[in-house]
């Protein structure tokens, strides 16, 4: 059934999120209560982690109770100085398990934009007295530099996972049960550019090879048809035909892609066989899924020059997000432009 794979995920981040909240003021229950409608449940568990360091955070550093009895009217005695100085400790501190903890511009980012989300929404059911985390700026984010594949890489990885010539004795071992299975990963990834929990989310009811189309559950729970070439196609039926024999006696299972357990594979191995079979061809990239669908928007936005049809392929839903992650190559395109319109024809009289 589509959407197996997704529900399951997000009733494990429900009831982590249930966990979580026994931990934190109740508060923050309202809090998660309330913005459900609008957000995902991975979402509010992210907001569950961040706000467990805030909290804790208050807990330690400012009023001396634990973090269960902090509630809405000690949030009002907060000052932006308070939040400031919370930024500063993101810095370096330590978790509940006394192992220390570094945040960057973008993990500070992601901590305070948490918090922020959090005194907007009680400032807006007049149960704060004034909004001070608005008064904090974000951390300034440097753009970090958009890794992708080159043409000649993607052959040598695709090249790497068939034959598993670089891999040690004992990973290729498991390669001769597994080539098939991650080739067709690997293509699929390079091929379409879905997500690895896209990727591993499929069953098999999913692909349809008349039309060389699959179904996927996006980011947030919708579906959508997207299609691939027949050189992903290839590669699927031969790893098809390899995992009737696999699943004889367990034909029920329905996940497409395979752990060497008989069960659907996780986005962990996924990650873990791309870094394994990029690491030889490109040691100095790190090269994981994601990279693998920036390759494929980049191929995508170069052979059709539409950043709408790119965005609406990789399930983007602002496109103003694929104009960030695709501006680099503009500038190819720019050059290229500038030779297209001709100011005046040559003179051929003056040779």
């Amino acid at each position: 059934m589509v959407g197996t794979y997704y529900n399951e995920r997000n009733n494990k981040n429900i009831e982590k999120i249930r966990e979580l909240r026994e931990k934190l003021p109740f508060l923050c229950t309202e809090f998660l209560l309330g913005i459900e409608p609008k957000t995902t449940a991975l979402t509010r568990l992210n907001y569950c982690y961040n706000l467990k360091t805030f909290f804790d955070f208050l807990s330690k550093k400012k009023f001396g109770i634990s973090a269960e009895e902090i509630v809405l009217a000690d949030l009002n005695n907060l000052t932006t100085t308070d939040l400031e100085i919370y930024l500063d400790y993101l810095s370096r501190y330590k978790d509940a398990d006394e192992k220390i903890i570094t945040c960057t511009e973008r993990g500070k980012a992601r901590h305070l934009s948490c918090v922020k989300s959090l005194f907007k929404y009680f400032y807006k059911k007049n149960k704060l007295n004034a909004n001070i985390a608005a008064n904090i700026d974000l951390p300034k984010l440097h753009e970090k530099p958009i890794i992708r594949l080159e043409v000649d890489e993607v052959v040598k990885i695709l090249d790497e996972t068939e034959s598993g010539a670089n891999l040690s004795a004992r990973q290729k071992m498991y390669h001769q049960n597994t080539a098939l299975r991650d080739t067709a990963i690997m293509t699929l990834l390079l091929g379409t550019g879905i997500r690895v929990s896209e990727c591993v989310g499929l069953n098999i009811e999913d692909l349809d090879f008349r039309t060389n189309g699959f179904r996927v559950i996006r980011k947030g729970g919708g579906a959508a048809i997207l299609y691939f070439s027949d050189e992903v196609a290839d590669a699927l039926k031969r790893y098809l035909s390899a995992r009737l024999k696999i699943l004889e006696s367990e034909p029920s299972e329905r996940a497409l892609f395979l752990s060497l357990q008989k069960k659907r594979i996780s986005p962990r191995a996924v990650q873990m066989l791309v870094k394994k079979y990029a690491l030889p061809v490109t040691p100095l990239k790190k090269i994981t899924p994601h990279k693998l669908r920036s390759t494929y928007g980049t191929s995508l936005y170069r052979e059709t020059k539409d950043i709408y049809i790119v965005a609406d392929v990789l399930g983007h839903r602002d496109v103003n997000t694929t104009k960030k992650h695709y501006a680099a190559i503009s500038d190819d395109l720019r050059r290229e432009a500038a030779n297209k319109v001709k100011l005046r024809e040559p003179d051929t009289d003056k040779h």
